[in-house]
């Protein structure tokens, strides 16, 4: 697990004037800011991303397309497309990004604590995969996956993926709904 800089947030998502580790955010349960890309092309696939299996939270499972935190003092927008950047090595300009909303997440895992505000961004991309650069340490695999089959896999297989509960299923409906 790579460790960084981060802001530190209040519940409400106000920063504060706090910056801390990544790791120690996540000891203590402090409150901070994620980007999340979900990236959908033309057929109605969603590129999804099998985790490596040294992560530290959920290792060998599929996920969204890109997440990363927020670095201490970036704005969630240069955070995402610094996170496209370093995963899968695609070169976008912030207003590629289509923003979707913010959603306030808090899980705890063994002994993370993890607060996060996920700001979720979605971005249409019809280039071909097998060209991307996988960032080794964090994604094993990309592949794109019909929805109507994530659905069913979310329903008959919900242990192959990150466990995000009905997340899976608003951003499955928010991309229905702008690819259409």
């Amino acid at each position: 697990m790579t460790d960084e800089l981060i802001d530190i947030c209040d519940e409400n998502n106000k920063i504060t004037k706090m910056q801390k580790m990544k790791s120690e955010a996540h000891k203590n349960g402090f409150w901070h800011r994620a980007a999340h890309i979900w990236i959908y092309n033309a057929k109605g696939e969603i590129l999804l991303q099998l985790r490596t299996k040294n992560k530290s939270l959920y290792p060998d499972l599929w996920d969204l397309s890109v997440a990363g935190h927020v670095g201490a003092s970036e704005k969630p927008v240069v955070s995402a497309v610094r996170e496209i950047k370093e995963e899968i090595g695609l070169t976008i300009d912030e207003e590629e990004l289509q923003f979707c909303n913010v959603k306030k997440v808090s899980i705890e895992i063994g002994e993370i604590k993890n607060n996060e505000f996920y700001y979720v961004y979605l971005f249409k991309f019809d280039g071909d995969i097998k060209k991307l650069k996988l960032q080794e340490s964090e994604v094993q695999e990309v592949r794109f996956m019909p929805i109507s089959k994530i659905l069913r896999e979310l329903q008959k297989n919900p242990k192959e993926y990150v466990p995000r509960g009905e997340y899976w299923f608003d951003i499955i409906d928010e991309i229905e709904k702008r690819s259409t």
